[in-house]
């Protein structure tokens, strides 16, 4: 019997489990890599990277498919021994291939990893670090979605090279691709985002590829502008808000457009970023004196559609990210930081 097929799952947290998902509509109707929203990082921003361990062979392998991503768009990495990493990789060949989905990462624990290349195949270390930057798996059915064989799938990542008991299998493949389909959709079958499975696995007879490289949908979405395009402002050009200042008036001019604003906490205390308007939007906030340390994220817990992050914040430097809910959406918000 020969093994099942090496195979990733993006770890969506229990939380997230019904977030909706950004698309991009390629031509003919093919969707570019989706991305979970409120899971990209801010525009032009460096993640720094540390290895747990591996071979001088399987870095170097991590760092050239990493650095593909890098070339397509307006975000860098920074690999070295950085104690506070935001991305942790390790090599454990018994715990199969995964990583965490963007900013999701800076809630793991840092003595965990938040990525494993339990294996090297063809482009596997691209498709993970393409999850590290926010993109969630492509898969399709034009009528309603995958129609997994339970079953055969619970037995086939039971065995090596993946060892998944029932339960994991459920959370990380059933849940997880029922909330994610890309329903009415065709997927964009070239996409490294797109891991190969067999026409075993589903009802339907659906099976996938294999591809070991980044399609041109893939780059073209992720250096489009609901990602990181590399002329958009990124976080030195941020606009500055005042605690306890008056409101700042912002507008999404443009679909996927991102707006950020930096203020200056001096002292401890609970602070309050708020978003006010008719537009739907979603706020982001990171710091102190960070890019990547995430604070808080909100959709709709101010009024209406507005969006409200408040947090016990210390003196440093913060930065507000805001983006539309939707990716094709546009309109006109304000933003405010108040100390509460």
């Amino acid at each position: 019997m020969t093994d099942a097929p090496h195979v990733c799952f993006d770890r969506i947290l229990p939380k997230d489990l019904m977030r909706p998902h950004r698309r991009e509509r390629g031509p003919d109707g093919a969707d570019r890599a989706i991305s979970p929203i409120g899971k990209a990082w801010m525009n032009g921003t460096t993640l720094t990277v540390r290895f747990l361990e591996g071979t001088p062979a399987q870095q170097t392998k991590a760092r050239e498919q990493a650095a593909w991503w890098q070339a397509a768009c307006n975000i860098s990495f920074d690999f070295g021994n950085h104690p506070n990493a935001d991305l942790r990789v390790s090599f454990d060949p018994t715990d199969g291939a995964w990583s965490y989905v963007g900013t999701d990462n800076k809630g793991i624990p840092s003595n965990e990893a938040t990525m494993n290349l339990g294996f090297l195949d063809g482009g596997t270390a691209g498709h993970e670090f393409g999850h590290a930057i926010g993109l969630a798996h492509e898969h399709s059915n034009p009528e309603g979605g995958i129609q997994w064989n339970e079953p055969v799938v619970i037995a086939a990542l039971a065995g090596p090279p993946n060892r998944w008991d029932e339960a994991k299998v459920r959370h990380n493949v059933f849940m997880k691709y029922a909330v994610d389909q890309i329903k009415g959709t065709q997927f964009d079958p070239d996409s490294i985002m797109l891991y190969a499975f067999p026409a075993t696995w589903t009802l339907n007879g659906v099976a996938t590829h294999a591809n070991d490289d980044l399609s041109s949908l893939d780059k073209a979405f992720v250096a489009g502008a609901a990602m990181y395009p590399k002329g958009a402002p990124v976080v030195t050009d941020a606009a500055t808000l005042t605690v306890d200042g008056p409101k700042v008036e912002g507008s999404i001019g443009a679909a996927g457009e991102e707006d950020l604003y930096a203020f200056d906490v001096a002292s401890d205390g609970l602070y309050e970023v708020t978003t006010r308007g008719s537009t739907d939007v979603y706020l982001s906030l990171f710091g102190p004196n960070s890019d990547t340390d995430l604070v808080g994220e909100d959709d709709d817990s101010g009024y209406g559609v507005n969006a409200r992050v408040r947090a016990g914040l210390t003196p440093g430097r913060y930065v507000a990210q805001v983006r539309h809910y939707r990716p094709s959406g546009t309109g006109a918000y304000s933003i405010r930081v108040r100390r509460r």
